[in-house]
């Protein structure tokens, strides 16, 4: 798929939620790793959520989005975190 073919217009608010182990520090490092990518973002409107057993802790980061590269190299950079499990 090229660029052309995105099926998402930029700019545009994309929210992206990850899930990991629940960790004191769980939410702050998600929150550093998303500035990295998407340096405007509002830390005060992530949104997390704890898991029914509280083993888990889910933080969804609605990021304004410039570019496909820009979302590719935020999913990466998360994906890639030992403390996520999953990025949705």
């Amino acid at each position: 798929m090229s660029v052309e073919d995105s099926l998402i217009e930029y700019p545009s608010d994309f929210p992206i939620k990850i899930m990991g182990t629940t960790h004191p520090e769980f939410v702050e490092i998600i929150g550093a790793v998303v500035l990295l990518h998407a340096p405007d973002f509002d830390l005060a409107c992530m949104e997390i959520r704890p898991s029914s057993g509280g083993n888990y802790t889910s933080v969804t980061c609605t990021v304004r989005a410039t570019s496909r590269e820009q979302l590719d190299n935020l999913y990466r950079a998360l994906t890639g975190h030992p403390m996520v499990k999953l990025v949705l």
